[in-house]
């Protein structure tokens, strides 16, 4: 039997009487041309008021509506829901019967949320609906001092004395009883998913669990630097990592080989992704999780950090018909996100699109994705053989790693296709005697290499606490430069707040370095020159270095001269 059809929120606030049809219709002309949510034209053309909404969509979902302002909640039904999952998740805990927990949210269609709390507090919870200002002012008003936070549930923790009889050794080929028992019980369960979370909330890129002798480390890397959670007790180590392969679907019974798996989440709606890794210790299993989340990751180039002059370039590359293109940097730098940004801006109906990547990172719809698998056989080589079969017009190899790979890249260049992939060389000059030094010929480099894009990471200053200052003599110099040099210049860092945990630094921006070819670099490549002639001319025929982009940074007052002086080198 076929399903009723819901009610339009429009329809409702008008069988109500809170709006009339003119005003449905002026608002749905604004949604027309401009976009955006019926109720939120409503509200701001001033036909409806919060409450309005909230009526209107409790009786569009079905939940009862709450009013948040004049109702009072128990401390043990707030205490149900920690502070760092209620803010994720902008609920609020109202009530809690017969197992069950009723919580107030500003948006009843997203029953995503609703799952993810059954999930984290392993208990029925049904949905209320309330304004999106009552919520946050509640947020404020009961848990002004219950803020819980990693501290708090490790101390209470520590209180249950029966966690600490647990013998949570593993015996070969198999795994004791007692873990097998406590994997799944609520200290561990909770532990975990609030570090998961407020990883997640802080926007870090991977979560490092690290058992030593004496103490069991807990790790964020955000925008690129670690930092040190409260230590769990250490004898739920193998409780929590035992947890963590059971969430992988790896063999927890196994802790004797490295393993890899990948845990995929759900918070607030947004699906994240987390590639796992355990690596066997003389204390244990050391972990790494390593988050996706598509929602912290721009793959714009608009928003990466080029400037307008790059993004021309970069743009024009793109264009190209054939040839390859490489980015160069460490690890962490940025080259998959460059990357990325650039097949997304290619990408276009009357575009095919391969790309072989060890491991895939994100899904981009419309191009085709392989993930290399060099245990059985799925090589960067044997994709690129497999992909001159497949009709494509552009391709991304992961990594040139070795001459077979390179070989076939260039192959597929000279045969019409646009090729990009990564190396991994300190700058960009630094690429070209990487190829000759893997046994490619200078002439193909020559024929095929359009550009090489070397890359740093900086982090940027937080704008919520970013501040002017007058750098010293010291830190000048640093930079090469005197206080003439900088005489109409203007300097900031971040003090630190509690938007960039005290940091001064909030997010990170690419620094770039694009060596265009040309004739005179070709003719250096015939003659086999070095990195220093070759970068030497590149200069001179325009090219910006990663330490001159860095200062324009600076300059911009979106990073320091700590960070530019870290990740980049003084052009030779």
């Amino acid at each position: 039997m076929a399903q009723p059809q819901r009610k339009l929120i429009g329809q409702i606030l008008k069988e109500q009487g809170f709006i009339t049809e003119a005003q449905i219709n002026q608002a749905l002309k604004i949604q027309r041309d401009k976009g955006g949510v019926i109720g939120q034209i409503l509200k701001d053309i001033g036909a409806v008021n919060d409450d309005a909404i909230v009526t209107a969509l409790g009786i569009q979902s079905g939940m009862d509506t709450v009013d948040l302002d004049s109702i009072e909640i128990p401390p043990d039904v707030i205490q149900k829901v920690a502070f760092s999952i209620a803010s994720v998740y902008k609920i609020i805990p109202v009530s809690f019967e017969n197992n069950v927990l009723t919580v107030a949210m500003a948006e009843p269609h997203n029953l995503d949320v609703l799952d993810d709390v059954r999930f984290m507090l392993s208990c029925e919870v049904k949905g209320a609906i309330a304004s999106q200002s009552s919520i946050e002012a509640a947020l404020d008003k009961f848990y002004a001092r219950q803020k819980e936070n990693v501290d708090a549930i490790v101390k209470n923790i520590e209180m249950d004395t029966d966690l600490e009889q647990l013998d949570y050794t593993h015996k070969e080929g198999s795994i004791n009883l007692d873990i097998q028992e406590q994997i799944s019980s609520a200290p561990v369960v909770k532990l975990l998913n609030y570090i998961l979370v407020a990883a997640i909330k802080d926007q870090a890129s991977d979560i490092h669990f690290e058992p030593f002798e004496e103490d069991f480390k807990v790790r964020y890397r955000v925008d690129g630097v670690l930092y040190d959670m409260l230590p769990p007790p250490r004898h739920l180590a193998s409780a929590i990592i035992s947890r963590v392969k059971v969430m992988s679907q790896l063999n927890i019974a196994e802790t004797r080989l490295p393993q890899d798996g990948r845990i995929q989440i759900t918070i607030g709606g947004n699906p994240i992704d987390m590639r796992v890794s355990t690596l066997p210790t003389l204390f244990g299993e050391s972990v790494v999780l390593r988050v996706l989340d598509k929602t912290v990751i721009s793959l714009d180039l608009d928003r990466i950090g080029l400037r307008d002059d790059e993004l021309k370039s970069i743009r024009s590359l793109i264009e190209k018909p054939h040839g390859i293109v490489l980015v160069t940097g460490p690890t962490g730098s940025g080259k998959t996100t460059t990357l990325y940004s650039a097949l997304n801006e290619a990408n276009d109906i009357g575009v095919k699109i391969l790309t072989a990547e060890d491991p895939v990172e994100y899904d981009l719809p419309g191009i085709i994705q392989v993930e290399v698998n060099e245990a059985i056989g799925v090589t960067f080589a044997r994709c690129l053989r497999s992909f001159l079969r497949q009709d494509p017009d552009k391709m991304l190899v992961g990594e040139v790693r070795d001459l077979e790979t390179a070989e076939i890249a260039i192959r597929a260049s000279l045969t019409g296709h646009l090729v990009f992939s990564t190396l991994h060389t300190n700058d960009a000059p630094s690429a070209i005697t990487r190829l000759l030094d893997m046994g490619v010929e200078p002439y193909l480099i020559a024929a095929t290499v359009e550009a090489v894009v070397g890359q740093r990471l900086v982090r940027t200053i937080c704008v919520h606490c970013k501040e002017r200052y007058e750098p010293t003599e010291d830190m000048l110099m640093q930079l090469n430069l005197t206080r003439e040099d900088v005489r109409d210049k203007s300097f900031f860092y971040g003090k630190g707040c509690d938007k960039c945990n005290n940091t001064g630094y909030r997010g990170r921006t690419a620094v770039f370095e694009i060596m265009q070819m040309s004739d005179r670099i070709r003719e250096l490549l015939s003659q086999r020159a070095s990195t220093a002639a070759i970068r030497q001319i590149a200069r001179e025929q325009g090219m910006r270095t990663m330490r001159e982009s860095g200062l324009l940074k600076i300059f911009d007052g979106v990073s320091t001269i700590e960070e530019v002086v870290r990740e980049t080198l003084m052009a030779g």
